[in-house]
This record gives structure tokens, sequence and C-alpha cells, in this order.
């Protein structure tokens, strides 16, 4: 017989479980939460059980980031990170001084955000090949769907002025950017692409981050570096979104072989983004009157991609973000469901990322078809609001009605939340404050909603279906992050209509408080599936 497995009881602490919400305790064997309650009733069901004393520490269930891109992420950790750049002088100012300490082939930058400068105007050609002379530059715009580019750059991706999206001087968007973003990836060497790997991984685990969904594709980090990723070891667990479009179950059989994908979706793109101008939208744009966005995929392809997966047994999905995306997205879901069923669509679990500009009624079709909503909540924090970009872009009236959380959640779509690295930074805490504290009133969600977003939520929109995921209860997996957290709180947002009481016998169980200008818990240890993920 083979031997008990060693047992853990974790004392003294302050447990979130929904099983018990004034739980003190948890026993952990075999790499499974196997117990869950207060310290004197655990200590007599585990007298043989390894002691292990919380000191008052919180124990919650790990995160997961549900929209990554671990290379990029850690390009801009160990490369120039231009995130903070305050105007395009600054940019160049710190393109020149990034150069003269950096031989690599290809100076990749990433972050700047004109939008916030008092001059909103990116850098130029001739701008970077005077801060960087015979360089290849790559400056890749906050959203990563636009950048400005060296001529030297400009030359490796070959002839440029046919593609749609090329301008001489201006950063490049569309299929230039893609061209532009392929030319610079291949100067990058493998020891760069696994430092950066390396770089972008320690940082989701110093931030309580156990798994993370890569959503990679032809036009984002290329085949090389996403089956590098999948190889690596690390504590971090990596999930794998391929997006490319395919026409039939054989293809999409045949493209998940290939690429040893776990799904196709992720970044498919259906539409940009709205700061380059690249989201699809109906009306055109406040600020671009000639301009409606970027269209890379017809109804009838995403359709196909839908009934593709689905014949196929396997998870699809898209990047979708303006409405004109969004209505084209949900019409394709509408064609697959009439053919195929709702039911043979819903247990496939499909997906959509962004989808920042979905109404109700939409939600709540797709809802029905199982789709699930594979959200930012700091896109809002950076961009939502009277005065900001989604209102330059699209104008005030529009801009309130973007990633409406508390709609989404009210029509039974689920939603899972992800940072989009390096597109904002992966703080789980941030960004649950962000989800709660929404700038349009009526649109952010309670801390216990937006905290099932980033764990039960994002294991569920990586397949993972037993209910079991994401949670402390006895015969969940023991992926659970140990934080120094001050007073724990039971609150709903503001201006919600639902209001929950902070007496403990009301049977929810409390969370650090995600109030306004309150200090985020501080990690001191995370565990996977019984793999130390990060120790402090």
């Amino acid at each position: 017989m083979s031997p008990a497995p060693h047992t853990q009881l974790f004392v003294g602490g302050r447990i979130y479980s929904a099983s018990a919400p004034d739980a003190t305790a948890m026993a952990v064997s075999g790499g499974q939460i196997v117990w869950v309650g207060q310290d004197r009733t655990g200590r007599v069901l585990h007298p043989d059980a390894e002691i292990v004393d919380l000191a008052g520490a919180f124990v919650a269930p790990a995160f997961v980031d549900t929209h990554v891109h671990v290379t990029a992420h850690g390009l801009a950790l160990t490369g120039l990170d231009l995130t903070g750049a305050a105007t395009r002088d600054d940019v160049l100012r710190r393109v020149t001084e990034f150069a003269a300490g950096c031989d690599d082939a290809v100076i990749w930058g990433h972050g700047w955000d004109e939008t916030r400068w008092p001059d909103p105007t990116p850098p130029t050609t001739d701008e970077l090949d005077a801060a960087a002379p015979g360089r290849l530059v790559y400056l890749g715009r906050i959203d990563a769907h636009s950048a400005a580019a060296s001529s030297a750059l400009r030359a490796a991706a070959g002839t440029l002025t046919t593609l749609d999206g090329h301008h001489p001087q201006r950063p490049v968007t569309a299929a230039a950017h893609h061209a532009v973003r392929a030319a610079a990836r291949t100067g990058l060497t493998a020891a760069q692409r696994a430092r950066a790997r390396a770089a972008a991984l320690d940082d989701f685990a110093a931030h309580g981050v156990v798994a993370v969904h890569e959503c990679g594709g032809p036009d984002i980090a290329g085949l090389d570096d996403f089956t590098e990723l999948l190889a690596t070891d690390h504590p971090v667990e990596v999930r794998g979104y391929w997006g490319q479009a395919v026409r039939t179950a054989a293809g999409a059989t045949a493209l998940l072989a290939e690429t040893g994908a776990h799904a196709l979706g992720g970044d498919l793109f259906v539409d940009g983004a709205f700061g380059s101008h690249t989201a699809w939208v109906t009306d055109p744009y406040a600020d671009r009157p000639d301009c409606h966005g970027t269209a890379y995929l017809t109804v009838d392809e995403l359709t196909d991609h839908v009934r593709a997966c689905t014949d196929a047994g396997i998870q699809a999905g898209f990047h979708v973000i303006g409405d004109a995306a969004v209505a084209a997205t949900v019409a394709a879901f509408d064609a697959v469901a009439a053919d195929l069923g709702g039911p043979a669509v819903g247990a496939r679990g499909h997906r959509l990322e962004h989808v920042e500009s979905i109404t109700g009624p939409q939600a709540e079709r797709l809802a029905r078809y199982g789709v699930i909503a594979s959200m930012q909540p700091m896109f809002d924090a950076l961009w939502g609001g009277p005065d900001s970009m989604y209102a330059q872009r699209l104008g005030a009236p529009r801009a309130a009605a973007l990633n409406a959380f508390a709609t989404i959640a009210s029509t039974g779509m689920s939603l899972a939340f992800g940072s989009d690295a390096p597109v904002t930074a992966p703080r789980p805490w941030q960004m649950l404050r962000a989800a709660v504290h929404h700038r349009t009133a009526g649109s952010g969600i309670s801390p216990r909603a937006a905290f099932a977003a980033a764990t039960r939520g994002a294991w569920r929109a990586g397949g993972v279906r037993d209910g079991m995921a994401g949670t402390l209860d006895p015969g969940a997996p023991a992926s659970y992050a140990l934080w120094e957290a001050d007073e724990l709180v039971i609150r709903a947002p503001q201006d919600s209509v639902q209001r929950w009481s902070t007496d403990p016998r009301s049977r929810v169980a409390p969370l650090p408080d995600l109030a306004e200008g309150t200090d985020d818990p501080v990690l001191v240890r995370s565990v996977h599936r019984g793999r130390v993920v990060y120790a402090r």
C-alpha cells in the first residue's frame, strides 16, 4: 500500500471559503483542499498533520489572469518601458538613452499613450531615426494595435506602402502594423525571448497569479514564441490560445495539433482598439469623422470559425471591442446556434475577449449560448470617465456605455477578468478595485463578484468547469495565496441596489477592503496544485 499523503493544517488565519465564511483553518492533502473550519476542530480532525501558523494571514484562492501576452510583457519589463512617458519629447529622450546602452538588434519599446500628453502627437519616423540613427526601433502604443517605427525597421518589414494602415511618418496600424511587428519580432533572439518570458512569469507569480491565458497568434508573437512559452518550466501555469481562423472542423483539429494550443481564440481579431482608431464602430469616431475602424473578419468567417470549433469540440473565441464588431460576432453565434442548437454551442464554453461595447440584450443572447466575457477592468480605470480617451474617441455618451460589468453580469453571462499585460500591469487587487469603482455609475460590481471573475470565473473561462476550481472548499485543488491584509469587509458597490450585511452571520465571506485609496494586500506565499509559485 502507498503511504497516506502528507497533510498540512493551516491555523490562525482568515480563510476565504463560501462553505465556511468564518473559517480560520484549512487542511491540505495530496494537492487538494480537504477541510475548512475552526482551529480547534481542525486539530481534532487532523491530529497528525503538519501545523502551519498563519499568524492572521488572509488565505484566498490564487488569481488567474485570463488575457496576457507573456513575452511582450517581459519585453516591457526588461526593455524600454514607455508607460510613464509624459510627452513625445520624453519618449524620444528615453529612446536615445536606451539605445546608447543597448546593443540588441531591435529596440523594442511599449506603452506610450499620446492621449495623456499636452500635445497628442506621436513620434514620427524621422524623429525616431534622429533619436537612434540606423537602429531598428519598434515602439508599440499602449493598446498594442499601432506602433511608431524607424526607417530601418520599416525597410526590414518589406513593402508597406500597399498595406492598410500605412503612413510614412505617423505610427502604422492594421496590416502595416502587423508587418512591422513581425519584422521587429524576427530581430529578437531566443535569449531575449527567454529572458522576457522569465521576467514576465516571475512578475505574475509575485502578485498572486498562478495561471495565465496566453493569447498568441500569427500577428502577435508568432508560433516560435508560442511553442517556446508552452514548453517553459515555470510554476505559473500557462494555457495557450491561438488566434487564427479556421473554416472546417478538420482544419480546427489540425491547427490545434500544429500549434500545441489549448483552444482557438484569444486575440483572433475581429477588430482593433479604440486608442488606435481601429476598433470597428457603427458610427464614426468623434475625433475622426472619416473613420469607422478596421474589420478583420466578416460575419461569414466568424460563423465558420465558431461552427468548425463547435463541431470539433474545441473552445473558440475572438478579440471584439467596437459595437460593429460585437454585432457581427453575435450574428455569427446566432447563426451557429440556429444550425447546431444552443446546447451544442454552450457545451464548448466559447469566449469573447474585451467585448467592451456589448449591450444588455446582446449579452443576454450570448449567455444563452454559454459564451464567456473575458474583460479587463483596468481599461475603464485608465480610459473611462467624461474626460477620458474613450470620451475623446467616441464622445461621452458612447464612452459611458463601455465595459458595463453590472449589465453583463445581470444577464447571466459569465465574467472572467484579466490584465491584457503588457497593456495593463498584472496587479489583481487594483484590477478588482477598478471593477468595483467603475467610472460610470451603475456599471461597477460587488467586490465578491469581481473576485469571483478573477478566480472561479477565470478557471471556468479556461475550460475548467468542475465548480470547484477557484474556491477553497473541500475537494478543490490546492491553488491558494496567503496575504497580509488589514480589516476584511463585506461591501457592495456604492451605487448598487444590492446591499450586503457586514454581520458575519450573513454567511458571506469577507474580503480585503477595496475602497478607493486603500492599500493592496501584500503577498506572502502562493501555491498551485501543491507546487510553490511564490514565497516572500
